[in-house]
């Protein structure tokens, strides 16, 4: 039977190769496109080395942690779960590269494109970000899946006992993903609030105005954080939730029959969704006279999203024989559609309206009622992911709770493929701005950019609501490693777990946004400099130094990721050793319970602020240059590392210490045996 298993596994790979060829043609296909002019590449090319510069300087620093953790976990665990480590680590490092180099060479040929209107304009941009979303989810399956064949092959292993094996996989990508969201995010952040604060305010300059130092560091900042940041997190929560349903699964081995359907039911809805996105892609377009791209990506969202339903369905009726898996599948995914279009409710339309007007009487109010919405908009999409857990363990116990996060990741190509063609639209319009291009390109570039924004929020509420739901998964799973029968929270050791863990978020949180802080004080301190020292700069005359401020923020993003990197790595290891794994298994709870509303609060505040800005820039409200303007950018500069940093990276740091604590789990028992303070 475990043979049987072995040999259906190969479909999944099938389909992550399948995925695999269609990222080649989509970029081919991007690369065809008219560069544009000299100028145009000009400034695409200074994008790129600096979004590459970046990258290799960033890859530097997490390939020596792999080193050391692929060591630990040789000396430790064992081979196979290293090498499983190994793989996750390196594919996930590849998604940023791949994704981050056609995102940078589409934004040149969008802002082309948009000479010729808003269809032709969406048919780069939306293909450059599908690039990212769909090798994502490919190369994800496509290794994970073959990985998982060739150690169920192995000597003395099967489908269930090679699933121990992999766990490591995930902790890869889950690492990779943590210092590329933290470092992504410190380094776009320091750079926007840098330029904004003294080229918008203190200069009274337009946004990616040539005269501003920081300009080509901001759109740089756009690449490496949301680009290669949100791609190494959705890549991380889509293998986190089918490790986690294979974890599950396997924990009743062979003496349940259905174990091995469970596993194969779970390759198999990975594999429909990237089916599902792949042709959800060519739903993606708009008319030229209606010029509405976020329409246009709604469909293409919503295409994917039926498909998979449509073929979970098939899947239960005619292998699964129920359909326990579908509900909990499709509440899942339903889930995940509801709590992005609660992200995009709150940071647009007549939520965003009302936040504007209160910058009219000045930036206390504005960040107050910023605030208070972001409270506000936690509470659906919390009691969505409740219901999710209550819904999916009713149907099939913990293996459900893992099916709905995988549910809700199924179009995660999609889902990553509208994420990643914002930053692309954001490039297309700096670059439009900066080669002086004719208004009407710029016009075509904001409305992308403007729906961009709201995909943002969207894809931001299902890596969040996948987080809860995985990181659940993966709770149940490191309970059944260390042996516990249940977390009583009458036992004195659970409870002091619990109110550590619920200060992690915390303490992660200050110190990802200290990072922003400190990182943008000293691009301020530069930009405020070449504007005082370089002649002629402020009239147009002079010629600003952008590598010093890409230097600035890349030194400073690299240089802050590692404190956040080690406490998620090392804090469960100390807690599981010294104070046991009822504790740690309190930690892990009480990170969970706190660290998703806070990411929801920081999401939305980040994205509301945002967009309330934009608002006013349109003409709202008195428009540039009033002081209603100069609050809402000031409100905008503090939500930036809220939406764009720590909240982004709060959902990794979940999962990474629930799977850290998973792999380690035998070496935690062994160790706290023996030095265990409790």
């Amino acid at each position: 039977m475990a043979s049987v298993g072995a040999s259906f596994i190969l479909y999944a790979t099938l389909a992550g190769g399948i995925g695999l060829l269609f990222v080649i043609y989509l970029a081919q296909y991007v690369m065809k496109k008219d560069p544009g002019d000299i100028r145009i590449q000009e400034l695409s090319g200074a994008i790129y080395e600096g979004a590459m510069a970046f990258l290799r300087r960033e890859y530097k620093v997490v390939l020596a942690f792999i080193a050391i953790l692929f060591i630990v976990l040789l000396l430790a665990i064992n081979v196979h779960t290293a090498i499983a480590f190994l793989v996750g680590a390196i594919t996930s490092v590849s998604a940023g590269y791949v994704g981050m180099k056609i995102a940078t060479a589409a934004n040149g040929r969008t802002a082309h494109a948009a000479i010729g209107g808003f269809n032709k304009a969406l048919q780069v941009a939306f293909p450059g970000g599908a690039v990212m979303g769909m090798y994502v989810v490919s190369i994800g399956l496509f290794s994970l899946s073959l990985l998982y064949y060739i150690m169920s092959n192995l000597p003395g292993e099967n489908v269930f006992s090679a699933v121990g094996l992999i766990s490591g996989f995930s902790m890869g990508a889950s690492l990779v993903a943590l210092f590329a969201r933290v470092a992504g995010g410190i380094y776009t952040k320091a750079a926007d609030v840098g330029a904004d604060l003294v080229g918008k305010i203190e200069r009274g300059i337009p946004e990616d105005d040539p005269r501003n130092p920081a300009v080509i560091a901001d759109l740089v900042g756009d690449n490496v954080g949301d680009v290669a940041g949100m791609g190494a997190d959705l890549y991380e929560s889509y293998i986190g939730a089918i490790v986690s349903v294979l974890v599950i699964a396997a924990a009743t081995g062979l003496s349940a029959p259905d174990s091995l359907k469970k596993i194969v039911f779970a390759l198999g809805l990975a594999g429909m969704g990237i089916i599902a996105s792949i042709i959800g892609t060519f739903f993606v377009r708009t008319s030229e006279k209606e010029g509405d791209p976020g329409r246009a990506l709604r469909n293409g969202t919503f295409t994917s999203a039926g498909l998979v339903i449509v073929g979970a369905f098939l899947l239960s009726k005619f292998y699964y024989d129920g359909f326990s898996v579908f509900w909990a599948s499709l509440f899942g995914l339903l889930s995940g559609l509801v709590i992005g279009q609660i992200a995009e409710k709150y940071t647009s339309g007549k939520a965003v309206e009302d936040l504007a007007k209160t910058c009219s009487t000045g930036v206390a109010t504005n960040i107050i009622s910023g605030f208070a919405l972001s409270m506000e908009s936690t509470v659906v999409p919390l009691v969505f992911i409740a219901l999710s857990t209550l819904v999916s363990f009713h149907v099939a116990g913990f293996y459900g709770i893992a099916i709905a996060a995988l549910g809700m990741l199924s179009t995660a190509g999609m889902t990553v493929s509208v994420d990643a063609y914002g930053p692309i639209s954001d490039n297309a319009g700096g670059i439009a701005e900066m080669a002086q291009m004719p208004a009407s390109v710029r016009e075509v570039t904001d409305s992308l950019d403007a729906a961009g924004n709201t995909t943002a929020a969207i894809a931001k509420g299902f890596a969040i609501g996948s987080a809860a739901l995985t990181a659940l998964a993966l709770f149940f799973a490191y309970v059944h490693a260390v042996n516990l029968n249940i977390i009583d929270l009458l036992n004195a050791k659970v409870v002091a777990g619990v109110f550590i863990g619920a200060m992690v978020p915390y303490v992660f949180g200050s110190a990802v946004m200290s990072a922003v802080g400190r990182a943008a004080f000293k691009v301020v301190e530069e930009v405020r400099r070449q504007f005082a020292e370089i002649p002629g700069l402020m009239d147009g005359t002079g010629k600003a130094d952008y590598a010093q401020c890409v230097d600035i923020t890349t030194a400073a993003a690299l240089r802050e990721m590692v404190g956040p990197g080690l406490i998620s790595v090392l804090l469960p290891l100390f807690i599981g050793v010294f104070l046991g794994p009822e504790t740690l298994g309190g930690v892990l709870a009480g990170a969970l319970a706190s660290g998703v509303p806070l990411a929801i609060q920081l999401a939305n505040a980040g994205g509301a602020w945002d967009n309330a800005k934009k608002y006013i820039e349109a003409g709202n409200l008195g428009g540039k240059g009033t002081p209603t303007h100069a609050a809402a950018i000031i409100g905008d500069t503090v939500g930036d590392p809220f939406k764009d940093a720590a909240a982004p990276a709060m959902n990794i740091l979940i999962k990474l210490m629930t799977v850290v604590a998973l792999v380690f789990a035998p070496l935690i028992l062994h160790l706290n045996g023996i030095v265990g303070i409790f």
